[in-house]
């Protein structure tokens, strides 16, 4: 129950309750004044520096600065910190109106020796820069010269050697040691390989095409939840499956996005639970007058290689997946983290030295359930850009495919992972 909420709650510190607490009545008692009085919500301008953002924004702002409480849990947070050394976390989203938000996060030791994480704030930017942090140092009293540690994400204007956050921080206190997020970087490694092998290109191309044919539809969205309804019920009075809470959910297909870690084994995993995707593609070969769907769903139905990419990926992201949580855990050390790192590469080695035969096999059970032709592995494969003319679908699908896609995502992890070696051995003294 790791997810349930009533677990998220009780880990909260006291403070941290009372902020969220203070935080949503405000945002309850805003609402319900406007509602009450049947007032918008909104203007046609929310942006910053707009002299009218609308009657929420304005009246919750208006709130939040007469709201002492907030300001008492800030203080309590920075009087804590006091003149001791911080460590700052850094992330930015966009919201709902595309407005750039950037987050701010003071990480420190206290006086008990406890490392503390406390939300500092959300700041609204029209791009994230060094100067709005120093900015909202210098409200609260603090100075970046406190600062002994920085990590954010991945942005180019974060990272940049003369304008962003990471110089001006450095060239006011070079011991504010840049901290690399390993887990982002390896889900940005295996994106990377992807993009430069033709195949996997194809085939993350035809998933997410997987997920626009299908999702394009309320009713093709009823048909998979209707059907994926009656498949669970029967599977229970069978037997088949475990009853319980949070087992047998409504699930969905996810769309997968390079920068969130996991989405694409969540992608393909999601897609391996929908039998009944099969039958809606089937229904949009048959019924749908949208030729450009009709052709998606022909060519989907009809390939073996798309399947066969879809078995190994699974594979491949289920390992690099298990990693990429191991590296966020919070207590997480740097021996284990290292241990945890080479057992995936072994992994991997010993999936494309050894598994070849049993992931081709799943494929074939896979490909005959669904009515997919079943290729013989000792017939000469079909004519192929870049392939040479001749060879055998076996030395295709496991020359070509899989052990030069494995090669690349192995090769490319260790050389990731001996840069970011190599930087905290250049960065930190010994």
């Amino acid at each position: 129950q790791k997810q349930s909420i009533h677990v998220a709650f009780k880990k909260q510190s006291e403070g941290e309750a009372k902020y969220y607490g203070i935080r949503l009545n405000l945002s309850v008692e805003t609402c319900r004044f406007l509602l009450v009085a049947s007032l918008p919500f909104r203007s046609h301008d929310g942006k910053k520096h707009s002299m009218n953002r609308g009657l929420f924004l304005e009246l919750y702002e208006l709130l939040a600065n007469q709201n002492e409480e907030t300001q008492e849990v800030l203080d309590s947070i920075i009087k804590e910190i006091g003149d001791g050394m911080f460590s700052l976390l850094v992330d930015e989203s966009s919201d709902v109106s595309k407005k750039e938000q950037m987050a701010l996060v003071l990480r420190y030791v206290d006086r008990l020796g406890i490392v503390k994480g406390r939300f500092a704030g959300v700041v609204h930017v029209d791009g994230m820069s060094s100067a709005t942090i120093d900015t909202l140092f210098a409200q609260h009293k603090l100075s970046l010269k406190q600062v002994r540690g920085q990590g954010y994400d991945g942005a180019s204007n974060m990272r940049g050697e003369f304008n962003g956050l990471k110089a001006l921080i450095l060239k006011d206190n070079s011991p504010a040691y840049y901290v690399r997020c390993l887990a982002h970087q390896l889900q940005l490694v295996i994106v990377a390989v992807a993009k430069h092998h033709e195949g996997l290109v194809k085939f993350f191309e035809k998933l997410i095409g997987v997920i626009n044919v299908v999702s394009s539809s309320c009713k093709r969205k009823y048909m998979i939840r209707d059907d994926y309804k009656v498949r669970v019920e029967a599977e229970i009075s069978a037997g088949v499956v475990e009853t319980g809470r949070g087992l047998n959910q409504e699930i969905t297909l996810i769309r997968p996005g390079d920068t969130r870690w996991g989405s694409h084994y969540k992608t393909i995993v999601s897609l391996f639970k929908f039998s009944e995707v099969i039958k809606v593609l089937k229904f949009v070969e048959k019924e749908v007058h949208d030729t450009r769907n009709r052709v998606q769903a022909q060519g989907i139905l009809s390939n073996y290689e798309f399947v066969f990419y879809l078995h190994l990926m699974e594979h491949i992201l289920e390992a690099t997946n298990l990693l990429s949580k191991a590296l966020q855990i919070k207590d997480q050390n740097i021996l284990e983290a290292v241990s945890v790192i080479n057992g995936t590469k072994e992994s991997l080695m010993i999936l494309r030295a050894n598994r070849f035969d049993a992931i081709l096999n799943k494929v074939n059970i896979f490909c005959a359930k669904y009515d997919i032709k079943v290729l013989k592995m000792d017939e000469a494969c079909a004519a192929k850009r870049n392939i040479i003319v001749g060879i055998t679908n076996r030395h295709y699908f496991e020359i070509d495919i899989f052990n030069t896609v494995l090669d690349m995502q192995i090769k490319s992890l260790v050389i990731a992972l001996v840069r970011q070696a190599h930087a905290y051995l250049v960065t930190c003294p010994l």
